[in-house]
Formats: structure tokens, C-alpha cells, sequence
């Protein structure tokens, strides 16, 4: 179960080497240009744009709230034990007595 299992070697034959006879000039075809691309450019109107500042400012606000409000969780779960630390110590402290 735990043993490799290798897969089977490649039966492709081995690459042939071409030995050039002689030196000749290899005649390379002309590389054709690209094409231009047929996709709709982006345009950002006024509009588009006060839009995008918007739901950008609005999505960093309620970012901000939930990590503020996640920072605060965590601040109050830290003073609460904090206080049954105390509370527990002293009841500790006074049974001893």
C-alpha cells in the first residue's frame, strides 16, 4: 500500500541528431503581425466613476466596522476574564484563612 508505484518508461524512440552538411541559410518566413484585439475597451464616465469611489468607500467602512467590532469582542472577553481571575483568587486567598 505505502510502496511507490513508478509509471511505466516512455517507449518514444530516441531523438535523432541532424548533422548539417553544409552551412546554407535557413529562408525564415515573415512573422505575420498580431491582430488586434476586438475587446471592448474599459471607458470610465463621471458617473461610473463616482460609483466606483462609493462602493469602494462603503466597502472599506464596513471592513473597518467589522474589525473594530472583532477587536472589541476580543478587549471584553480579555477584561471578563481578566476579572473572574481576580474574583476567583480571592476566594482562594480567603478559604485558606
Amino acid at each position: 500500500m505505502f510502496t511507490p508505484k513508478y509509471p511505466p518508461q516512455d517507449t518514444a524512440p530516441a531523438p535523432t541528431t541532424a548533422t548539417p552538411t553544409a552551412h546554407s541559410p535557413v529562408p525564415y518566413a515573415p512573422v505575420p503581425p498580431v491582430p488586434s484585439s476586438n475587446r471592448p475597451t474599459v471607458q470610465l464616465t463621471p458617473g461610473s466613476t463616482l460609483t466606483l469611489v462609493a462602493s469602494g468607500g462603503a466597502l472599506v467602512l464596513v471592513v473597518g466596522a467589522v474589525l473594530v467590532s472583532m477587536l472589541l469582542a476580543v478587549a471584553v472577553t480579555a477584561a471578563s476574564v481578566a476579572v473572574c481571575a481576580v474574583v476567583v483568587r480571592s476566594i482562594l486567598k480567603s478559604d485558606r484563612r
